[in-house]
């Protein structure tokens, strides 16, 4: 699957990581990463684009899912592989 995924994310984040592994598992074979943790603007960037503090924060598309508990409930309601389908 070719979906086009981004996450804001830090480079030790075991909800990134969960995040990542869920994605994979869906098929998902490259996801599009910044590290906020290696530049500020990009902290202040993630704030800005989606009002929230807390990494990850994922992108499907131009669908902004939220964090890995975002990501989970899709998931769990099945409406992860459509948006993925879809993206």
């Amino acid at each position: 699957m070719s979906s086009t995924v981004f996450m804001y994310a830090k480079a030790v984040c075991p909800y990134c990581t969960m995040a990542e592994k869920l994605l994979q598992m869906k098929g998902v074979r490259d996801i599009e990463k910044k590290c906020i943790d290696e530049d500020d603007s990009l902290r202040d960037e993630m704030m800005q684009r989606t009002g929230r503090r807390t990494v990850p924060q994922i992108y499907i598309g131009e669908t902004h899912v939220g964090g890995y508990d975002d990501l989970a409930a899709l998931d769990r309601q099945g409406l992860l592989l459509p948006l993925l389908q879809k993206a």
